[in-house]
């Protein structure tokens, strides 16, 4: 009942877990799946540690390395091209015709063009350089 008020809406968020400056995990939902913003960051904070594919799960004796971040996910909008994008600024989805999606999220270290951008996305999706997509944007809040 007294949760603060940003915290009772519905948003997509990601939580990220990074050890010693290092990724550890990173678990998000582009579309919000809880009742509200909190119950999204604690289920992805706990996917992050526990589910994300390409690490083992969180170790108890690591949980006092681990720093948090959250990314509060505005509302993803379809753009034409790679001139609409500002990886400092804005996060891309792609969108292949067989329904493959990939998401990176914006203002990342060693991320400084929307080609790289598009790359990196492409890759979590599964798709090659020359596969065709559509495009989104969005903007992040991030919290640390």
């Amino acid at each position: 009942a007294d949760m603060p008020p940003n915290l009772k809406c519905r948003a997509g968020a990601f939580v990220s877990l990074k050890r010693r400056g290092q990724l550890r995990g990173c678990i998000g939902t582009t579309k919000p799946a809880q009742d509200n913003l909190a119950a999204e960051i604690i289920a992805n904070a706990i996917s992050a540690g526990t589910r994300d594919p390409r690490f083992w799960p969180v170790q108890v004796d690591e949980l006092e390395d681990i720093v948090y971040s959250v990314d509060v996910l505005g509302t993803p909008e379809p753009i034409a091209g790679l001139d609409q994008l500002d990886p400092k600024r804005y996060g891309v989805i792609v969108h292949s015709r067989g329904g493959r999606t990939g998401l990176l999220l914006p203002d990342l270290e060693g991320i400084d063009t929307p080609e790289k951008q598009v790359q990196i996305a492409k890759e979590k999706a599964s798709l090659g350089p020359g596969d065709e997509v559509q495009l989104e944007r969005f903007e992040v809040k991030r919290y640390f």
